[in-house]
């Protein structure tokens, strides 16, 4: 037998996010970058002259550089749900992974906006005793966002009773 070695648990089940939130995100994205090249061109354009509504190539290549940054970052969201603990993780450069124990979580909430809502989203809040480790997933279908609500809303109220 070695000395020094650490068993390593198993490797977590990742769930990503369902692509209707890239979607909504897109969406949202062609929304605002149409509307800031339509001021970009008439503005400019007609108070300092038609040069001025060059302005207008910016929305556009604020676009094309958003949709791909909106892809990565989409492909980075996942969430793990183990034995003792769900685990967050996302972002793209600075990666960033939250532990949440089922014991320490107080409130577990589901919330679907205007815009969530027309695309078929919810979003999963979970809060805890200190604020800094609260956490949320975005962009789950709502029927997810209630299982997964009703799931650590269960564990988290057993492992606080055992407490």
């Amino acid at each position: 037998m070695e000395t020094g070695t650490v068993k390593a648990g198993p490797e977590p089940v990742w769930t990503g996010l369902p692509p209707g939130l890239l979607r909504m995100r897109r969406m949202l994205l062609l929304v605002w970058a149409g509307l800031g090249t339509l001021l970009a061109a008439l503005l400019p354009g007609l108070l300092a002259g038609p040069v001025w509504a060059l302005f207008a190539l910016l929305p556009p290549a604020g676009l094309a550089w958003g949709w791909v940054l909106l892809g990565r970052n989409w492909r980075s969201w996942r969430y793990a749900e183990r034995a003792d603990d769900l685990l967050i993780s996302r972002g793209v450069l600075w990666r960033e992974e939250t532990v949440v124990p089922y014991g320490r979580m107080q409130l577990v909430e589901v919330t679907s906006g205007p815009v969530e809502r027309h695309f078929g989203l919810a979003s999963v809040q979970l809060h805890t005793a200190a604020a800094a480790t609260d956490a949320r997933i975005p962009g789950l279908h709502p029927a997810e966002a209630e299982r997964l609500r009703d799931r650590l809303t269960e564990l988290g109220e057993a492992r606080s009773a055992g407490l």
